[in-house]
């Protein structure tokens, strides 16, 4: 069973940055890891769903000619808006992966605290739909806590063991802590889609 969806509305209704990400360390050194495991300079077009309030996608946005950013939740929706004002190459929705997946393809998906939320039906379409809308070359970088936690349907460990198996991704960055697990994929092209 996935993460009920209420869960992350009554998390905002009890702070409007329930997960600290502006005020901690960990937060603001795990971004500065997560942008420097990006091996291009320069993205195309760029997804963030579980965007939350926004820093990471404030972070993103310089590096990329278009950014998509998504979150359920209205209140984090409107600060992560306000994170990015006047980066009109940014938008950032209200909506849930993976029904809401926008349209058209990527060069760089970032699933960042997030894929332990879903159970295997829904992480099952989360990567099916990340694979079908990666370009050929395309980046995808997963980074996750890797204790225990309320809201989890798995753990942060599982979850880059899951990534490992999947034949279309190439790992090209592998970072591993105590607190959480990084990594950068290469998306392999498709049998029949080139070389």
């Amino acid at each position: 069973m996935s993460t009920d969806p209420a869960y992350f509305t009554r998390m905002y209704e009890g702070s409007d940055d329930p997960w600290g990400f502006r005020s901690r360390w960990y937060e603001r050194r795990k971004r500065d890891l997560t942008l420097a495991c990006l091996p291009l300079e320069r993205y195309a077009r760029a997804f963030e769903p579980g965007c939350s309030v926004g820093m990471l996608t404030r972070d993103l946005a310089p590096r990329c000619a278009h950014l998509e950013a998504l979150d359920p939740v209205p209140a984090a929706v409107e600060q992560a808006r306000h994170e990015v004002a006047g980066s009109d190459h940014v938008r950032v929705a209200q909506g849930r992966v993976p029904r809401h997946w926008p349209e058209g393809t990527f060069d760089l998906v970032v699933l960042s605290e997030m894929l332990y939320y879903f159970d295997d039906a829904e992480l099952h379409a989360v990567m099916g739909r990340t694979l079908a809308s990666a370009r050929p070359g395309a980046t995808v970088v997963a980074v996750h806590w890797r204790h225990p936690a309320e809201g989890h349907v798995r753990t942060g460990d599982e979850v880059h063991r899951i990534l490992s198996g999947v034949p279309e991704l190439s790992r090209t960055v592998g970072h591993v802590e105590a607190d959480f697990l990084m990594d950068a994929f290469t998306v392999r092209p498709r049998e029949g889609t080139g070389p």
